[in-house]
């Protein structure tokens, strides 16, 4: 009985290995494919840390490939590492570990764990690198920024791929853009794809290459383009392939074609800027020469008053409101308004007042006071030239094409301007003021004799004209630096935008200051800055030939005179 049972038992732990042998093979393969995938895990988590640590050998080729092993890696982990010795915030310990310093250099971290460290206790060493390594390390950031979910981190990125394109980022090239959704970034990393195949011994992918950069390409692409055109010393073209030297041809007059049409969209645009800073200086002016008929040298300097002033706020808020310190162009906009009145209004009532009709006395006695001024400014805030810093809402800019970027500050500043001329605009036509200043200018002894106070409307008259290049100083300091001789360049400038305008007319203000402005600017890449400037008078002059009164004529007091 006893031998039946340990037969049984015997047969029963055979059938049941046979049942279960089939489960266990798969989980034999399963651990001994883990214990595999591990190892290389450890492998490729040594190599990153040693590889890391040679960014800190003394020896500048073992740091160049350890940068190029790093971006190919494709481990984000190395990123900081790798933009701490780009902007010289890497060094060594003693014990030959890898620190990232902040930028003053009071603190350190460790770069392999981020764990803080006390930079006191460290002797440090850091690694030295040249322009070689620089350009390594260009490309090796990029690669790495490319796998970012920030569209903007990855266009950057692409765009510096395609500053220093080559054949060993082919493959992350490709990867990326099969899972790229942004489409700029996408053309963007098609343009690199299409400068590293231009190359390639593959004639498809050449004349795809060609293709893609007749798309997208931009004038960086013409010396590409250029060199498929190129002839030996016997006039034999050195591409043999005539469909691509065709297709080259083709992609050179479409990018000449798109970019003539970008700068003429740019030129417009910084046409229309420099008219408006123009019409800011201008307007001002418009009221004190064209309303009153002063001539008033002193007037740059009301613009020169206004950027002071903008300056002064800035540093106040520095000290006291340093939290709110991106607000203080909201506040700079009233004050500086009102430092430039109060200076006119002082002006007017203690000299201008004294030699109405008498316009020569009136230049010398202004050009005088803006002598005086611009010292005062010089005693007070030295002779150089302060900086006014742009708040976060203007700094940068946006890119409406390949190349072109337009400001913020300057599109912010044709908004000011279009709110500034409507303001003005409205103040002359539907107030009592507006009203009054109208009076005056057609016929003073009428205005009189109907009760209108000519001496206080002139004093009004001009401490708005003065307040009104006041907010001109306040833009040209966001675009510029501040000094004391910031009126002169403009007064000359000033004149000649309302004398074409219409003396006294603030729509021939408007139009004559866009108008210099944007000629100006088309004319410049044809004739240079200088050469177009004298153009523009010359233009200015035969206009006033014509039209003596200016493009927009306005009945003033001297006629009824």
């Amino acid at each position: 009985m006893a031998k039946h049972l340990s037969l049984i038992k015997s047969i029963c732990s055979i059938e049941t290995f046979r049942a279960f042998k089939f489960l266990i093979r798969p989980i034999g393969l399963f651990f001994v494919i883990a214990y595999f995938v591990s190892s290389i895990s450890i492998v490729e988590a040594n190599d990153f840390e040693s590889l890391l640590n040679d960014l800190g050998n003394k020896s500048r080729s073992k740091i160049k490939i350890a940068v190029k092993k790093l971006g190919e890696l494709g481990n984000s982990k190395a990123l900081p590492a790798l933009s701490a010795l780009k902007n010289k915030r890497l060094a060594v310990t003693d014990k030959g570990n890898l620190v990232i310093l902040n930028e003053s250099e009071d603190q350190a971290a460790d770069a392999l764990t981020g764990e803080k460290l006390n930079i006191k206790t460290l002797t440090l060493r850091k690694p030295r690198i040249n322009n070689t390594v620089r350009r390594y390390l260009a490309t090796a950031i990029a690669k790495l920024k490319l796998s970012s979910e920030e569209p903007n981190v990855r266009l950057k990125a692409a765009q510096e791929l395609l500053k220093r394109s080559s054949s060993s980022v082919l493959d992350i090239v490709e990867d990326s853009l099969k899972k790229e959704k942004n489409n700029d970034v996408k053309e963007t990393l098609l343009l690199v794809l299409a400068k590293i195949n231009i190359e390639s011994k593959d004639r498809i992918k050449r004349i795809e290459s060609i293709n893609t950069i007749k798309k997208f390409g931009s004038n960086n692409f013409y010396t590409i383009l250029e060199g498929l055109l190129k002839k030996n010393n016997k006039g034999d073209f050195l591409e043999e392939d005539s469909e691509i030297r065709d297709r080259a041809a083709k992609a050179i007059n479409s990018i000449k074609q798109r970019q003539g049409f970008v700068d003429q969209i740019a030129n417009l645009f910084y046409g229309l800027s420099l008219g408006s800073i123009l019409l800011l200086a201008a307007l001002g002016l418009a009221i004190t020469f064209g309303l009153m008929g002063v001539i008033n040298m002193a007037h740059g300097e009301m613009l020169m008053i206004g950027a002071y002033a903008t300056f002064l706020v800035q540093n106040l808020f520095v000290d006291y409101l340093p939290s709110y310190f991106d607000w203080y162009l909201i506040i700079a906009i009233p004050v500086s308004f009102l430092a430039s009145a109060i200076v006119g209004i002082i002006l007017e009532r203690v000299v201008i007042r004294h030699l109405y009709g008498r316009p020569l006395e009136t230049l010398l006695a202004t050009w005088g006071i803006s002598l005086v001024l611009i010292q005062t400014v010089r005693l007070t805030f030295g002779a150089q030239n302060v900086e006014v810093a742009n708040p976060f809402y203007l700094s940068g800019g946006v890119e409406v094409f390949n190349g072109v970027v337009f400001p913020y500050s300057r599109i912010v500043i044709i908004i000011f301007v279009v709110f500034v001329v409507t303001a003005i605009w409205a103040l002359l036509q539907k107030t009592s003021l507006g009203l009054q200043v109208r009076a005056v200018t057609q016929n003073r002894e009428m205005a009189a004799c109907m009760g209108i106070s000519t001496n206080k409307v002139d004093m009004w008259t001009f401490g708005l004209g003065s307040g009104v290049a006041g907010l001109g100083g306040l833009a040209l300091s966001q675009i510029g630096n501040v000094g004391p001789e910031l009126g002169r360049m403009y007064i000359v400038d000033s004149f000649m935008v309302v004398v074409l305008g219409g003396v006294g007319k603030i729509a021939g203000t408007v139009v004559g200051a866009l108008g210099i402005g944007v000629v100006n600017k088309f004319l410049e890449p044809i004739s240079g800055a200088v050469l177009g400037k004298i153009i523009v008078l010359v233009i200015i002059i035969a206009l006033i030939q014509k039209r003596p009164q200016g493009l927009f004529a306005l009945k003033g007091r001297s006629v009824d005179n």
